[in-house]
């Protein structure tokens, strides 16, 4: 137990710096990722045949493929065409996979409010666009908040396989210091401390959420 104690804290400062680099990436691959699953969910109740083929595709290709293998190919795909840090290639792939769990997210919830709230905002002399953005899309938020904070749930521990591209995120950081002093074992029981401390604060943050929306409904 002393020497857990002794890795603890002599590593804190590297964990704390994997830690930042794990909370930027999840917290950018997000931001991305909700604005590519809310346009491909638009896309999937557009009611246009091509772009509701061209969301399906995403959606197959991503369900279809593990995101070690989409990290490896966006990675190393974009390394042999430009000089992509690995962040940001680590994002874009992040953000390609998150994205497509977030359209189904999206359209669901978007299909699940009444199509006569729909009706009403026409009648009222709002365009499909105006409904949408001022009836539809504020209620279907609502219904979301609990898929999607189990979504950033996953996000956050998704991130950990950006490692093996070599970034020194939180998991990356037990990597090395379990390889360099030999103790496996107390690295990866520390890096878990890590993580369920985050989850922790998360769960609380999104059930704090849910609680304010369910109050101003």
């Amino acid at each position: 137990m002393a020497g857990f104690f002794h890795a603890f804290f002599e590593s804190f400062d590297l964990f704390l710096n994997g830690l930042r680099i794990t909370l930027e990436i999840t917290v950018s691959s997000i931001f991305f990722a909700l604005i590519i699953g809310l346009l491909f969910a638009l896309f999937k109740i557009s009611g246009i045949s091509i772009l509701k083929g061209i969301a399906d595709i995403y959606v197959w290709l991503v369900r279809g493929t593990p995101l070690i293998v989409q990290i490896f190919v966006i990675y190393y795909g974009l390394v042999d065409i430009i000089m992509v840090p690995q962040f940001w290639a680590g994002t874009a792939a992040l953000s390609f996979h998150i994205g497509a769990y977030i359209t189904e997210i999206v359209r669901g919830t978007i299909q699940s409010i009444d199509k006569g709230q729909t009706e009403a905002g026409r009648s009222l002399g709002m365009t499909k666009m105006q409904t949408m953005k001022r009836i539809v899309l504020p209620q279907a938020f609502r219904r979301a908040v609990p898929p999607l904070g189990n979504q950033f749930i996953i996000a956050l521990k998704d991130s950990s396989l950006v490692s093996f591209i070599g970034m020194q995120e939180l998991f990356g950081v037990a990597n090395t210091q379990g390889s360099n002093h030999y103790a496996f074992l107390t690295y990866y029981t520390i890096v878990a401390i890590y993580y369920l401390f985050i989850v922790l604060i998360l769960t609380l943050c999104v059930n704090l959420l849910e609680k304010r929306l369910s109050e101003s409904e």
